[in-house]
């Protein structure tokens, strides 16, 4: 696809802020009561990153980048 870099970096941008809200609930999630904020932060940086890194995998694989 021939897509212009606007465009390009918008859908970055979406895949970023998917990742992010996946993020946020899987550390909301995680975090019991009781429990240290930091095991909840650590988890939902790392749903953060595994979510960020599907979606540009999957937008690689349809030849976007």
């Amino acid at each position: 696809m021939n897509l212009s870099l606007g465009v390009k970096v918008l859908v970055v941008l979406i895949c970023a802020l998917i990742s992010v809200i996946v993020g946020m609930v899987a550390g909301f999630l995680s975090h019991a009561p009781g429990s240290p904020v930091g095991q909840a932060v650590l988890y939902g940086g790392g749903a953060f990153a595994g979510c960020l890194l599907l979606c540009l995998a999957v937008l690689t694989a349809l030849r976007v980048f």
